[in-house]
């Protein structure tokens, strides 16, 4: 099993993430990460998708991908190719003890303390899939109130495009 990431420009209309992601349903393929957003050129939004699979299964989910009429342009982001990040805002409830621990380990990993109450710690960082699943493992000792990640986004290095 490996696993893909593919960059979709797709058109910016109602239906379309539904019907991306009930050809992925349709077919019992898993979507592991899901991100979509506007791009610089009106009515285009990119949707980045990453799933796993073995060679067959992930070939067969960028055809099906060609075939929606939503789908403009695919390309699959190799990791040696492109830059791949995401997004984590973590709540901490921290103690008068904690607190410097827990901005210690913010401050290693560079993530950013952005909001700060008597009783807890809101933290933002932002990297790739493993950066962020180190923090969160070594933030784990705490009492973790809420945590939300966005999902990998990317994009292809120097002046690639999906053109």
């Amino acid at each position: 099993m490996s696993k893909v990431v593919f960059s979709l420009l797709v058109d910016n209309e109602a239906g379309v993430l539904s019907r991306i992601s009930g050809l992925f349903s349709r077919r019992s393929y898993n979507i592991e990460s899901l991100t979509v957003g506007e791009t610089q050129e009106k009515g285009v939004s990119r949707m980045t998708v990453v799933a796993d699979g073995d060679q067959d299964v992930l070939e067969q989910i960028e055809k099906q991908l060609a075939k929606l009429i939503d789908v403009r342009e695919i390309k699959v982001l190799p990791a040696d190719a492109s830059v791949c990040r995401e997004l984590i805002l973590m709540k901490i409830a921290v103690t008068s003890e904690d607190r410097q621990q827990v901005i210690a380990i913010a401050d290693i990993f560079r993530a950013k303390i952005v909001d700060v109450a008597l009783d807890s710690l809101m933290v933002e960082l932002t990297g790739t899939q493993s950066k962020i699943d180190a923090f969160t493992t070594l933030l784990g000792q705490y009492k973790i109130i809420e945590l939300a990640r966005t999902g990998i986004t990317g994009l292809s290095r120097g002046r690639m495009d999906l053109d």
